[in-house]
């Protein structure tokens, strides 16, 4: 009979964890850029062509707000990851 270790459990539930952890990172910056989208639509609808700086200001400072956002949804899912990781590694340890 084969013995199973605990990198063959925990392996695949981190594998698991990790696309998701992907996949919510490419939800989360989809949606960043849905809502500039809607931000520049709604600027340039309700400021005037001839202040032309003062839209450029407004939307490049969201633009560096939705990336800090991003950033920092990125730096929080790998941390889960890092944790998750470090228990499950821990729980198939103490297993054994």
């Amino acid at each position: 009979m084969t013995k199973t270790t605990s990198t063959d459990v925990a392996t695949p539930r981190t594998v698991d964890l990790a696309d998701e952890v992907r996949e919510s990172a490419r939800t989360g910056q989809h949606a960043a850029s849905e809502a500039l989208r809607k931000f520049r639509h709604t600027v340039d609808e309700a400021l005037p062509e001839s202040v032309q700086p003062l839209r450029k200001k407004i939307v490049d400072a969201a633009i560096e707000l939705a990336d800090q956002l991003v950033t920092a949804q990125y730096e929080f899912n790998r941390s889960i990851v890092a944790t998750a990781d470090r228990a499950l590694t821990k729980a198939d340890g103490d297993r054994q």
